[in-house]
């Protein structure tokens, strides 16, 4: 197979492929014993008829088609080999001539991978974050945790207060007739929270335990019930009990009731570890960060638009598969949400232009340095990937490689290396 290689504007490459007449005479006799199989004419048996009547009857172009198919997808592959190119999108194929006993020809056009202009990467003088941690801090992570413990506790008061949570039952009235989801019995309403309809909670301040209250609101234009939005309904409301918010005792007691401490003080310790960790993680993340954008500043390079829109399909996989933890899908989410599709990816287009760009610094670096992910590293990665699981790694493996995953799992090992490259070279 003879291949010539053009380079065009924007990124562009234009293969010129032919391939032999050897290739082409056996697709030719494959493509010939795919479409006879179902073929029946007359005075011939399904299956059996000549390739010269076959031919004959419907023109030698009847073969054409099916020959391409087992031609030129492999025939491209080896050109792009041999052509030494890195494709991001689909090729155009073009002008392709077949014929029995003469070489195949066709054109592809694609896009490949930028060049990459790098500037410093190393010795930037960016540093970390010190991290720092309070006495206050911990004390505030204590009291969350005392409001999360918090316990009601029925209270002997004859009227309500702001700050009381009121167990009541209370039926809604629209024009006079009940309305759905308007009622419920022995609700809990912290009173001054705002969570009920504006001017709900207002008027039981003042009110005595055990008398029906008549509350009188107007729902919100806004409201999430297009039936109820804008409308003067009326509350009947029975104020059954008042109960107060304690909060437990900061002691040894408490300690052994949130975790497994003995004291007071080994929470704290438990808490000032946590609180720690956490700072220094983001103050390593956010090192990472500026050390990236620098990186990515300091080059040069002209970011494809399908590599854009690649980084945004993965924004929304990624997205897509923490709603499904939630139990939602990314299409119910911006239905929900009101969000248009192509305006999320208009909004998101810079920030995915970003991630590309230093996705392409990245790979150059490593080209630059020689950073490569070994078959010995591959094999381990697949094997800690297995570990507690009854695949074994060649089953994992074979996955990987027949589902096109495993090019996915190479690239990721690899830049996890330059990472590593980066950090310790800064």
């Amino acid at each position: 197979m003879e291949v010539a290689k053009e380079v065009l504007e924007g990124n562009k490459v234009k293969l010129k492929v032919e391939i032999e007449k050897e290739r082409v005479n056996e697709a030719l006799d494959k493509a010939y014993r795919k479409i006879v199989k179902d073929l029946a004419l007359p005075g011939f048996r399904k299956g059996k008829v000549p390739r010269t009547i076959l031919e004959a009857r419907f023109g030698k172009e009847v073969l054409h088609n099916d020959a391409f198919d087992f031609l030129v997808p492999q025939a491209y592959m080896e050109a792009v080999k041999a052509a030494e190119i890195e494709p991001i999108d689909q090729p155009e194929i073009e002008e392709f001539y077949i014929a029995e006993n003469e070489p195949a020809t066709f054109t592809a056009i694609v896009q490949v991978k930028p060049e990459v202009e790098l500037g410093q990467y190393t010795d930037l003088g960016i540093e970390k974050e010190e991290v720092e941690l309070s006495d206050e801090e911990i004390e505030e992570v204590l009291k969350r945790q005392q409001e999360q413990h918090a316990y009601l506790e029925t209270v002997d008061k004859e009227t309500v207060e702001e700050g009381d949570f009121a167990i009541i039952d209370f039926t809604g009235y629209i024009d006079g007739e009940e309305f759905p989801g308007g009622s419920a019995e022995e609700y809990t309403l912290e009173i001054g929270s705002g969570y009920f309809i504006p001017g709900f909670e207002e008027q039981l301040i003042g009110q005595k335990v055990g008398e029906e209250v008549e509350v009188k609101v107007t729902f919100p234009e806004d409201y999430r019930a297009e039936n109820l939005a804008g409308k003067d309904a009326v509350f009947k409301v029975n104020i059954k009990e008042l109960k107060e918010k304690r909060l437990p005792e900061l002691n040894d007691d408490f300690a052994r009731e949130v975790g497994e401490f003995e004291s007071l003080a080994e929470l704290k310790e438990d808490i000032r570890e946590k609180l720690l960790k956490h700072k220094e993680d983001h103050a390593q993340q956010e090192y990472e960060e500026k050390l990236l954008e620098k990186i990515s500043d300091n080059a040069e390079v002209d970011v494809p638009d399908v590599l854009v829109n690649n980084e945004l399909d993965m924004m929304l996989q990624n997205m897509d598969y923490t709603l499904r933890q939630q139990g939602i899908n990314v299409e119910q989410y911006f239905n929900f949400m009101g969000i248009d599709p192509e305006d999320w990816r208009k909004e998101n287009w810079e920030m995915a232009k970003k991630r590309a760009k230093i996705n392409l610094v990245l790979e150059a670096i490593a080209k630059k340095e020689g950073i490569e992910v070994t078959d010995e590293e591959l094999d381990n990665r697949i094997k800690e990937m297995t570990e507690g699981s009854e695949q074994k790694p060649e089953q994992l493996k074979a996955y990987l490689m027949a589902s096109g995953q495993m090019d996915g799992l190479v690239h990721t090992m690899l830049m996890g290396k330059v990472y590593e490259f980066l950090m310790a070279n800064n």
